[in-house]
């Protein structure tokens, strides 16, 4: 054993394979997408940027809704996960794109040459809503919610 061994191990399986020639592509590249620009996979600075911008103006709505919720609480808590995942499922849904990903300019797409489905993004919302799925993603950026479904996010502008 030596310290290649050991920072190989460091690094992770990717570093250790890529170092023996194995070549993985860019983000995207399996599914036909462009390495950079517009359709290219969205990077998680976007996403997490959009998603906050979600989780703000939900709790706006929130506050503007129900004004006998007491911010911090627990009923405030859960109005505004309510809020959330309303206004991601109804616009995802309806536009392939939440009011924060508008914003950021990412959207969702389909993998599969059919188009993403009412039935889907609910699905993936309420992975989403339980973060832990979001939390967890591949080399091409697509978290368990989104391989749950078959979509990707993609730089839309």
């Amino acid at each position: 054993m030596d310290r290649r061994d050991i920072g190989s191990w460091l690094s992770g399986p990717k570093a250790a394979l890529e170092d023996q020639g194995i070549d993985f592509g860019y983000p995207g590249q399996r599914f036909g997408l462009p390495q950079q620009g517009i359709g290219s996979v969205a990077r998680m600075g976007r996403r997490i940027f959009g998603l906050t911008i979600d989780w703000f103006a939900a709790i706006l709505v929130t506050h503007l809704l129900f004004v006998d919720l007491v911010y911090g609480s627990g009923d405030f808590g859960a109005a505004t996960l309510g809020v959330f995942a309303l206004e991601v499922f109804l616009l995802t849904a309806s536009t392939g794109a939440s009011f924060g990903y508008k914003i950021v300019g990412i959207r969702l797409i389909s993998i599969s040459p059919r188009s993403v489905s009412f039935l889907k993004v609910l699905a993936r919302t309420a992975l989403l809503c339980l973060v832990v799925p979001a939390l967890i993603w591949d080399r091409d950026g697509r978290g368990l919610h989104d391989k749950a479904v078959g979509t990707i996010v993609i730089r839309a502008g």
